[in-house]
């Protein structure tokens, strides 16, 4: 069955990180499957929003739309996006079948020390987390706490094994 594979969590997380490492386990194992990164699709879908809340929001839902689309057409989507709207995630779980979310969840001294895009340190505005509350997930279908203690291939490996784990729940149900 195809999926979309939602990897939400904050700037500096490991989401993009951890979903192209479980991407291309997906690929190799031959599944119809494409990899979106919230960075890159605000490139591609024409980049006329900014960064406050209200365009992110904007933003989210055009990822959860392109995703539902993208799964009716039978190909599974890992999508690696910051999203941090609970109305979105409701979006995604009435709108998209097979959708699976994961929390990619780390400090903010972890997201500050790793700092990949410098957000933490330039005095950006619109930095989600810092300048304005996002809205932490309330039922993911997984957690992956990524502070360091774990590599990004173990974190997949985890998603990897839950999945098998849900997929084998739903057969007894």
């Amino acid at each position: 069955m195809n999926r979309v594979y939602w990897l939400t969590g904050l700037s500096g997380a490991g989401k993009t990180t951890i979903g192209r490492l479980w991407y291309k386990k997906l690929k190799a194992a031959g599944e119809a499957v494409v990899f979106l990164d919230g960075d890159e699709l605000r490139q591609v879908l024409g980049d006329d929003l900014g960064f406050t809340k209200a365009d992110r929001r904007k933003s989210a839902m055009r990822n959860a739309r392109l995703c539902a689309l993208l799964a009716g057409q039978g190909i599974t989507v890992v999508c690696c996006t910051i999203s941090m709207f609970d109305s979105v995630r409701e979006w995604n779980r009435e709108n998209i079948p097979g959708y699976f979310e994961v929390y990619v969840k780390a400090s903010m001294d972890t997201l500050r020390r790793r700092n990949q895009k410098g957000l933490y340190s330039k005095g950006t505005q619109d930095v989600a987390g810092v300048h304005f509350q996002v809205e932490e997930p309330k039922t993911p279908d997984l957690i992956l706490e990524n502070d360091g203690q774990r590599t990004p291939a173990e974190q997949a490996e985890l998603l990897a094994q839950s999945i098998i784990d849900k997929n084998q729940e739903d057969k007894l149900l």
